[in-house]
Order: structure tokens, then sequence, then C-alpha cells
């Protein structure tokens, strides 16, 4: 990596809500002072000015339109990727995924 990338990385972060795998791509992750959550600080999105409008985006850029920061839970986060590049911030559903939580304790599947 050449100096100006490492003086401003992007990261892709994959995390799941509600039964749908979010992708958002972000300029600083890190640990919160909230146990448990991850912080996830200035959000990128592309241009508005694109010709292709892609509604998955749209509907990100309006859930995070006036976010400054946002706090994501630590067992919703699937996978932190530093990249190269941005990317398309995207919205699918989770149609039987190979992905499980890490277990927690009061849990689903745990014994009290």
């Amino acid at each position: 990596m050449s100096q100006k990338d490492d003086n401003n990385p992007i990261y892709r972060v994959v995390f799941m809500q509600q039964s749908e795998v979010f992708e958002i791509y972000a300029r600083y992750i890190y640990p919160s002072d909230l146990y448990g959550f991850v912080e996830v600080e200035e959000l990128l999105f592309g241009e508005r000015s694109q010709l292709v409008v892609d509604p998955g985006e749209e509907r990100l850029k309006t859930t995070f339109q006036d976010v400054k920061r946002t706090f994501i839970p630590m067992q919703a986060v699937i996978r932190i990727d530093e990249v190269s590049k941005q990317g398309m911030a995207k919205v699918t559903p989770n149609e039987g995924s190979n992905v499980a939580f890490f277990p927690v304790p009061g849990g689903p599947g745990s014994s009290k």
C-alpha cells in the first residue's frame, strides 16, 4: 500500500440486522466504550450524480442520512475488511446463510 492509502483506509463492514445482511463502507472502525458494540464513523456512499441508482444503496443513504456514528452489536458483525477502494453499499435478504452467531450467555440455545 502507498503512504496515501495508509492515511485514509476504507473499511467494508458486513453485519446482520432483522434477517437482512447490510454492507456499508466507512473511514473509522473501533471497539466502543459501550460494552459489546463496534463504533463505525464517517460512512461512505456513492455520489448522487450517478446515472444508475441502486435502490438498496438509496435505502441505506436514507437510513444513515444524519448519522455521525453508528454502534453495531459485535454479535451482529459478520466481517470487517480494509479495502483499497469503496464499493457500493447494499442490503440483501439473508436466505439460508451458513453464517452462525457466536453464542452469548442468555442468547438463543443457551440454558439458564
